[in-house]
C-alpha cells in the first residue's frame, strides 16, 4: 500500500479551511528532494503557510506538495516531499495532526530482512519504541 500521510495532509487541509482557519505545515527542511527558503529555516525546521490568499499553484499530490509565494517579498518555488511533512495545523488554535518520525509502510517495502528477519539480524522481529510527541509553538 502506498503512503497514508498525502492523504491525510489533504484531508487535514481542507479540513482547517472549511472551518475558516489559516493552515500550516511543518516541514523538515533537511528531508531529502526538499527545496525552501533556507534563510527562513530554523533549527532544520520551516512553518509554511498554505493557505490559498497566501500561495499560488497549490498543489498536494502522492509523490510531492508545491507551490509559489512570497519570502520577504520575493516570490520563490516551493517543492517537497510529503514524507518531509511533520505535521499539519491551524495557526489560530493549533488543531491538526503530527505525523510520527517512522512510516511501517515505506519501512517494510524497503527492509532487505524479509518477512521473518529482524533489523538486528537476529531473527527476531524489532520491537516498536515508544512513539513520542512534542509541543511545536
Amino acid at each position: 500500500m502506498t503512503s497514508n500521510r498525502p492523504y491525510l495532509i489533504r484531508a487535514l487541509f481542507d479540513w482547517i479551511l472549511d472551518n475558516d482557519m489559516t493552515p500550516h505545515l511543518l516541514v523538515d527542511a533537511e528531508y531529502p528532494d526538499t527545496f525552501v527558503p533556507r534563510e527562513f529555516v530554523e533549527e532544520g525546521r520551516i512553518v509554511l503557510n498554505v493557505a490559498p490568499r497566501a500561495v499560488k499553484d497549490l498543489v498536494i499530490g502522492n509523490e510531492s506538495i508545491s507551490f509559489s509565494a512570497r519570502f520577504g517579498g520575493v516570490a520563490r518555488q516551493v517543492e517537497l516531499p510529503p514524507r518531509a511533512v511533520i505535521g499539519i495545523y491551524a495557526r489560530e488554535n493549533g488543531h491538526g495532526m503530527l505525523f510520527p518520525d517512522d512510516d511501517p509502510v515505506a519501512e517494510s517495502a524497503s527492509s532487505d530482512d524479509g518477512p521473518e528477519g529482524g533489523g538486528d539480524g537476529s531473527g527476531k522481529p524489532d520491537k516498536p519504541g515508544r512513539p513520542t510527541l512534542r509541543v511545536v509553538k
